[in-house]
């Protein structure tokens, strides 16, 4: 899986830095130091992403002759952050796939969340056209345990096809695709809502025909 988002180049002890402005937790199964590469100014580097704390994570490159060496310090650059060894994989005993998913995206009905942290789980239930409760029963867990990466391997097991790439915004203006699942934060969670054909689903207030897109942290782009 691949990351996009913006950040700065700084200079380390031994090397180069780079903060990561997301969880990692919530979208990749391994901790500790975890291998991986980025693409900054078209140039392929290998890293690895160092824990500070609950989930932080930055980029580290301890080559002090690398390509990092050419570029700018202290401004916001475009990275692509790929991760080796990714948490999102197709379910095996699926019936469904991206060849065959359990039906074509071309409308959408909101679910609302009875209570809180469920809104990970209605996403996936708008989007496949099926219920909550399946959906729970498919992504086995409960209130505030749908992270992306969850998301993620329920939309595998539906056959909804996605992008390889989470783009974080970070609440800069974008220009949203046909569908998507957007990512809000929400004190230490993410909120989830779905976004299609310029309506916003929104589990806990409804449909939405504006967002205010400064909340938002990224999305991930669904194939319809």
């Amino acid at each position: 899986m691949r990351y996009f988002f913006e950040s700065k180049v700084e200079k380390a002890e031994q090397g180069y830095s780079i903060q990561i402005p997301f969880n990692i937790w919530e979208v990749c199964k391994q901790r500790d130091v975890i291998q991986a590469d980025i693409v900054i100014d078209n140039a392929i580097i290998e890293c690895e992403l160092h824990p500070k704390e609950k989930g932080k994570y930055d980029i580290i490159v301890q080559d002090e002759n690398s390509e990092l060496s050419k570029v700018e310090q202290g401004v916001n650059h475009k990275i692509l952050l790929h991760v080796h060894g990714s948490l999102i994989v197709m379910n095996q005993n699926s019936p469904y796939s991206f060849e065959r998913p359990i039906r074509k995206i071309d409308s959408m009905k909101v679910i609302m969340q009875d209570g809180d942290g469920l809104c990970g789980q209605c996403c996936v239930a708008m989007l496949a056209g099926v219920t909550l409760a399946e959906v729970i029963t498919v992504m086995d867990c409960r209130e505030w345990q749908a992270t992306m990466g969850r998301l993620i391997s329920a939309l595998n097991y539906y056959g909804i096809d996605h992008t390889d790439i989470i783009v974080y915004n970070e609440g800069r203006d974008v220009v949203l695709p046909k569908c998507a699942i957007l990512m809000e934060k929400l004190g230490r969670f993410s909120h989830y809502l779905v976004y299609f054909d310029g309506k916003y689903y929104d589990p806990n207030l409804g449909v939405l025909e504006e967002y205010d897109t400064s909340k938002l942290l990224g999305y991930l782009e669904i194939k319809c």
